[in-house]
């Protein structure tokens, strides 16, 4: 239990460097606040609701990646380094990989909610 209990002190911590060091995850805990009771009335089905909740989760999830990626990166090398900055560039394509589908699955819920599909 005493492994528990130090593992989620851990990741609330990560949650917490990540919070304070990063605007993008910011604003996607912004995004996601307002998103999970919206998920509620855009969808009528669980696991739609699930689907649109749990893709806003996976961005957060990518981005807190990506976001150690860049930390560990710049612990390692300060200097301007082209192969840790394509490094940093992979792990921001996944992430922006991730808001598109994320996006493209609130539109498709969105736009059937509304009778346009």
């Amino acid at each position: 239990m005493g492994r528990l209990w130090r593992a989620t002190i851990n990741s609330w911590n990560g949650f917490r460097v990540a919070f304070r060091s990063e605007a993008a995850f910011r604003q996607e805990l912004a995004v996601f606040i307002p998103a999970v009771p919206l998920a509620f009335v855009v969808a009528e089905e669980g696991w739609k609701r699930l689907a649109l909740i749990g893709v806003l989760v996976l961005v957060m999830i990518v981005e807190l990646l990506n976001t150690a990626i860049e930390k560990l990166a710049d612990r390692v090398n300060l200097k301007i380094d082209p192969q840790i900055g394509h490094v940093k560039d992979v792990g921001s394509s996944a992430v922006l990989l991730v808001l598109i589908i994320a996006g493209a699955a609130w539109l498709l819920a969105l736009g059937e909610r509304l009778g346009l599909l």
